[in-house]
């Protein structure tokens, strides 16, 4: 019986280490896991949801998009330095970006780089002098702000300066941009929107929300 009893410690005493064993190896899968998580959240992909009307009809409010942060330099967490760039930011790239007004992250196109001269004319984008053909645009005010009132509809010209890029959003009668805060530092840019993971319709008024099954998987230019 003194015997017995001595084999059932033994064999609890051997399955403790295991147990704890395989307790320490899921700890350690969940550990890395975040880890992983977090670097390509802080260097490589991040989500972002479109929370206004400012980039229609090229994103709608409640798109889900992916934003490539590696593209341009990933912000490096605690300092003010950044990984190297793939490349600059492009006329025609969406990117997000923090908002030089109040921090916020904000979606535009950048229209003009360092270099160029950019102006708007009753509405019409002129860049270099030349007016430019933008078929992802939308105006849906026809009224007409002069340059007394408001730079929406007139501005400049104006030359972007090194190490600033222009932003404007694609609904150009609704949206916050360069034309009222000025030209974007690049260390502001987060990152180039890549493509829609996921969209839901919650602007239709008393319907529920739907999904847009169209609009996912679709890439952004």
């Amino acid at each position: 019986m003194e015997q017995a009893g001595t084999r059932a410690k033994a064999a609890v005493a051997a399955r403790a280490p295991r147990v704890r064993s395989k307790f320490r190896e899921y700890v350690e899968a969940i550990v890395v896991a975040v880890a992983i998580a977090l670097f390509f959240r802080q260097f490589v992909i991040q989500a972002f949801r479109i929370p206004s009307s400012s980039m229609e009809s090229t994103l709608l409010v409640g798109d889900f998009l992916f934003v490539n942060k590696f593209v341009y330099g990933a912000q490096i967490p605690f300092v003010s330095k950044r990984l190297p760039a793939v490349r600059p930011p492009h006329r025609g790239d969406i990117i997000v970006f923090k908002s030089p007004t109040d921090g916020r992250d904000f979606i535009k196109r950048c229209v003009a780089v360092a270099g160029d001269t950019v102006e708007m004319r009753a509405k019409v984008l002129y860049l270099n002098g030349k007016p430019q053909q933008e078929p992802y645009t939308q105006h849906t005010d026809r009224t007409l702000l002069l340059p007394t009132q408001s730079t929406r509809d007139f501005m400049g010209p104006i030359v972007i300066p090194k190490g600033h890029i222009f932003m404007l959003g694609d609904n150009r009668d609704n949206s916050h941009d360069s034309r009222f805060w000025g030209a974007l530092p690049v260390p502001n840019v987060r990152g180039k929107a890549m493509f829609i993971y996921f969209s839901i319709d919650t602007v239709r008024g008393f319907l529920p929300p739907h999904l847009r099954w169209t609009r996912i998987g679709d890439l952004i230019h």
